[in-house]
């Protein structure tokens, strides 16, 4: 050992300076017949002890004899060996492994068939060759079938010491009903720098939301040739995460009106022995009554030393029924609910109130899903979530309801993200699902960590923002970025022929309705006036200051005379680059100029920074996004939503980022107003707050939480075949 470069302290028994000596030792090996273990309190942290103890076998009389006399040496020699060499392979497999992907074959088919034909003619690798082809460990992966999996968030402390990727967001232009394919274009890119560029790369995806899958846009998977397979499991339930999400937000509301009924109904004397009741003769306080003792300023802990006065305290929240806050959820669209009262039964004594619905990804916990690092974090942020205030003016949270560890057990899975593959055999990470006009619109900041982590330092993280960059980029960057501390390299826009049409002056479209002739035929005037939303658009990423790559999703009504023009619109506007993408027929080989686009624009000098500080006034960071985003003359404020600011001020709450809830059809608050409205003032209805989540978000206009169906929802064509088990209709 000591030719090997090691300092060796030799100890005999138990001398004087053994304490000393053994503090001092990265290794301590135990040798001889004297039974002696090492107190821990003498051991430097990660030190490793190797008791090296002689072996005992019995003899033919029976006895124990002992196989240490002549070996002791070599004996402790090759333990030793022994544990360096096993510790040399534990750090091995640890450290950060090299891709060996083995991309899919596609062979695309010409006229290109259903999305979900498509998706069932490709059969997905094993989940788990997936993950050993990427450097995922066994014990990292939690299998839910053949092709998806949830992945332990261990690997992040695993790889910490490993140099992230590159960073890229594919944002688009002001939509049309119909969507422009953000999703699509995503699916393409990264199918096209894997599978055909040969670089790591990975797309993170958010969750979609029953409601629009059975709704009016029907699913999330992107479409064509690139897609994330098996698109039913993609769009139907996948590994629970919403389904978590309602439990955990409902557990809330039903606290929330058991509790007011209960204070409502019982003394003081009664609520106390009811929360902390006796059990085998014992009163104790839980860990979560014990820290909301301590906020009380109370430093108790045996309940029968509490004065009248701090039992008072304890057990009334006080929360008063008119300024509740948590609302119910469900992840379908129901117009019906989305004002309803609750409580009318008899035995709620009388106790109703009106509340409401809102759809499910609207939920704060789906917030704080997509924005915690961890599950500590997560913990702290549940525990943080406002669900009313007192008669007195105080704000009730989850954890002073006694909920919020319940809420984290429900969600101890769902932190994890969802493992899943392209058409090409890719990987993609799937996790969250907020709305980008109700809530922040991003998907998870755990998935984009690991996925960063995994590419290498070399490879690229492909994520997308919900709805137009006015509304999902600009939460990502002032909300995700924030909370995340990551940092972008660039931007892809993606814009279409169609919507740029619509900007232009073209009338409007409509999910299951047949496109109007001026989308159809050749029209260069409508695409040149349209432009002016694309310019836009492209102006708002600047103010973060990065390069943005310009994706024209090309359909196959688009002429080649339209599609170089907006080309050349996008690249004289000032985008790094702008090249048609044509992935939904041909998958990734259809992306590959744009991979290359966007290999050059992430490697070019950026100067990200944010929109806003934290500490301007929350009227004025809601100004900023307005007129610098929006193009807004100004805001006017309702008198709630200013008596909200003033209530969040005098709450501490003044320092959040703010997430808009604002309709995604337009620049403005008017849907019908496209291209670049001007000369408006934005209305803020109300102001809300997510305290578990972090931000504060206003209600610009008319904005619902709860979607309705529309007259001939997307369900009408969605059917079981009831002896293959296959699904149809879905797309």
């Amino acid at each position: 050992m000591q030719r090997r470069g090691m300092v060796v302290l030799n100890s005999q028994g138990r001398t004087a300076s053994l304490q000393k000596e053994v503090m001092q030792a990265h290794a301590v090996v135990l040798l001889g017949a004297e039974h002696f273990e090492v107190p821990p309190t003498w051991l430097k942290s990660g030190a490793v002890v190797i008791h090296c103890g002689p072996a005992l076998t019995t003899g033919g009389n029976g006895n124990e004899v002992s196989l240490w006399s002549g070996f002791a040496d070599l004996i402790a020699a090759l333990r030793m060996q022994n544990v360096v060499r096993s510790s040399s392979c534990w750090l091995q497999r640890q450290q950060y492994k090299a891709w060996c992907l083995r991309s899919l074959k596609l062979q695309p088919l010409s006229p290109v068939p259903s999305d979900i034909e498509i998706s069932r003619a490709q059969a997905p690798k094993p989940v788990e060759q997936l993950a050993q082809e990427i450097g995922l460990l066994p014990e990292e992966l939690e299998t839910y079938g053949h092709s998806k999996a949830k992945v332990r968030l261990s690997m992040l402390e695993r790889l910490s010491k490993q140099p992230d990727g590159k960073y890229v967001l594919v944002a688009g232009i002001t939509p049309t009903p119909l969507g422009e394919g953000k999703s699509t274009v995503t699916i393409g890119l990264v199918q096209a720098l894997s599978a055909h560029l040969k670089l790591n790369s990975f797309a993170c995806l958010r969750q979609p939301s029953q409601g629009p899958t059975f709704g009016v846009k029907g699913g999330a998977a992107g479409g064509g040739y690139a897609q994330v397979i098996p698109m039913e499991e993609f769009n139907l339930h996948l590994t629970g995460d919403i389904h978590a999400i309602t439990a955990a937000n409902n557990l809330v509301a039903a606290a929330v009106d058991a509790r007011i009924l209960h204070e409502a109904t019982q003394s003081d004397k009664a609520l106390y022995s009811r929360l902390v009741p006796l059990v085998n003769g014992v009163r104790r306080f839980s860990p979560i009554q014990i820290a909301r003792l301590k906020r009380l300023g109370i430093t108790k802990s045996d309940p029968s030393s509490l004065t009248p006065q701090e039992v008072t305290s304890f057990v009334r929240l006080d929360l008063d029924p008119s300024k509740v806050t948590w609302q119910r959820v469900v992840d379908t669209n129901d117009r019906f609910l989305r004002k309803v009262t609750v409580g009318q039964a008899s035995t709620e004594k009388g106790h109703t109130r009106e509340t409401q619905f809102d759809i499910a990804v609207a939920s704060e916990i789906m917030a704080i899903l997509a924005l915690a690092d961890g599950l500590a974090d997560m913990r702290a942020r549940l525990g943080h979530m406002v669900v009313g205030s007192s008669r007195s003016g105080s704000p009730v949270t989850t954890e002073d309801l006694g909920v919020s560890g319940a809420l984290a057990v429900l969600m101890k899975d769902a932190i994890k993200p969802t493992l899943m593959q392209t058409l090409e055999g890719t990987p993609v990470f799937v996790h969250a699902g907020p709305f980008a006009n109700i809530a922040h619109g991003n998907s998870s900041v755990l998935a984009d960590k690991l996925a960063l982590k995994l590419v290498g330092e070399k490879g690229y993280v492909v994520t997308e923002a919900g709805f137009g960059a006015d509304i999902g980029m600009e939460k990502f960057f002032n909300i995700k970025c924030r909370s995340s501390g990551l940092r972008p390299n660039a931007v892809v826009l993606v814009a279409t022929v169609r919507a740029l049409k619509m900007h232009g002056g073209g009338p409007n479209v409509s999910a299951g309705a047949p496109l109007p002739r001026e989308y159809i035929d050749e029209n260069l005037a409508l695409v040149a006036e349209g432009c002016c939303n694309l310019k836009k658009q492209i102006q708002i990423a600047h103010l973060f200051g990065l390069p943005v790559v310009v994706a024209v999703n090309v359909f196959k009504t688009d002429t080649q005379a339209e599609i170089e023009l907006v080309c050349r619109i996008a690249k004289e506007s000032g985008a790094f680059d702008a090249v048609p993408c044509d992935h939904w027929a041909r998958g990734g080989r259809g992306s590959v100029e744009l991979a290359r686009a966007v290999e050059k624009a992430a490697s070019a000098p950026s100067n990200f920074h944010f929109l806003y500080s934290l500490e301007t006034p929350i009227v004025d960071k809601i100004r900023t996004i307005a007129q610098k985003v929006y193009g807004a003359d100004d805001i006017e404020l309702s008198p709630e939503a200013q008596a909200k600011i003033q209530f969040y001020y005098e709450q501490g709450f003044g320092s959040l980022p703010i997430c808009m809830a604002k309709t995604h059809l337009s620049l403005s608050h008017m849907p019908d107003k496209k291209g670049v409205p001007t000369g408006f003032t934005l209305p803020i209805r109300d102001v809300r707050a997510s305290i578990g989540a972090g931000f504060i978000f206003p209600l610009v206009g008319t904005m619902s939480t709860m979607p309705g169906l529309p007259t001939r929802p997307c369900f009408y064509d969605i059917d079981l075949d009831p002896v293959t088990e296959e699904i149809t209709g879905l797309f």
